[in-house]
């Protein structure tokens, strides 16, 4: 069993208000629990809550296997990470990765030191108390014993990663976010996708909205669903919706996704999928 966990669905910016109380306001993190290790995709604002989790949870505790994994270093998917709780408890150890060829040579520290420098925060990286390692690798593909992660480099400012993540037991989960198509589907995204148990993309903007923002690098909902029938992927959560949307709005997104592809969801704060 795999257990997927949304704490933060929101792209750009966190929100709150009545208006967004179904689908949450909070920027973009995934908890991934497998058999053997727990992987935690992005640090926007929701890793806020699921530090809070791995503390209540002794599954979760002192002495798994943990991972951070970055599809990029935007501030909606770092700024979570100095409130996370956990990182805070000497006993505990986290792996920051960035898998991926074309990152290899990146200072990976520094990015997370920076952001805890006295003009931002009051505690540095290395006060935190829990131990921290960086992994980074010179091939687009990490494994662990049976498990293995795959990435693919994709359209977006600056330059992003959709990653393919497989456990000990063989299910498939694929994360694709802040991933700008174009006028035709990443047919590379779209094979790192290929028969995956569960497929999370973006789908910030409507087919009408993407050309007001060409060069954000994002896509909409249609396309999300695209790439799941194109790659025959199994279920469909579409996440990183932009902070103007508010539930009425996503609301009928699902809807109309669904008549397309009827295994979506639009993903919210706080829900599970098991696979």
């Amino acid at each position: 069993m795999a257990r997927i966990k949304f704490f933060g669905v929101r792209g750009s910016i966190s929100v709150f208000g009545r208006k967004f109380e179904e689908f949450g306001g909070n920027t973009t993190c995934v908890l991934m629990e497998g058999p053997e290790r727990t992987v935690i995709m992005d640090a926007g604002t929701g890793i806020r809550e699921l530090g809070k989790e791995l503390v209540a949870d002794p599954d979760l505790g002192v002495g798994r296997e943990c991972y951070l994994l970055f599809s990029h270093f935007h501030w909606d998917h770092i700024q979570g990470l100095p409130f996370f709780v956990p990182a805070y408890d000497p006993g505990r150890t986290f792996t920051i990765s960035a898998i991926g060829r074309d990152r290899a040579g990146i200072d990976l520290r520094s990015i997370f030191e920076t952001q805890m420098q006295q003009d931002y925060f009051p505690v540095t990286l290395e006060g935190m108390g829990a131990r921290i390692e960086f992994l980074q690798t010179p091939e687009d593909h990490y494994g662990v014993e049976s498990a293995s992660v795959k990435v693919v480099r994709h359209n977006h400012p600056g330059g992003a990663y959709s990653y393919r993540l497989q456990d000990t037991e063989g299910r498939v989960v694929v994360y694709c976010t802040d991933i700008e198509h174009g006028d035709e589907i990443d047919r590379n995204v779209v094979e790192l996708a290929r028969d995956a148990d569960l497929l999370i993309h973006d789908g910030q903007y409507t087919q009408e909205e993407l050309p007001r923002f060409r060069g954000w690098g994002h896509s909409s909902w249609e396309q999300a669903v695209a790439v799941a029938e194109q790659a025959n992927v199994k279920q469909l959560a579409i996440t990183h919706h932009d902070p103007d949307h508010d539930d009425r709005f996503l609301l009928e997104v699902e809807k109309q996704a669904r008549a397309r592809f009827p295994h979506t969801v639009l993903a919210r704060e706080k829900m599970e999928i098991i696979i």
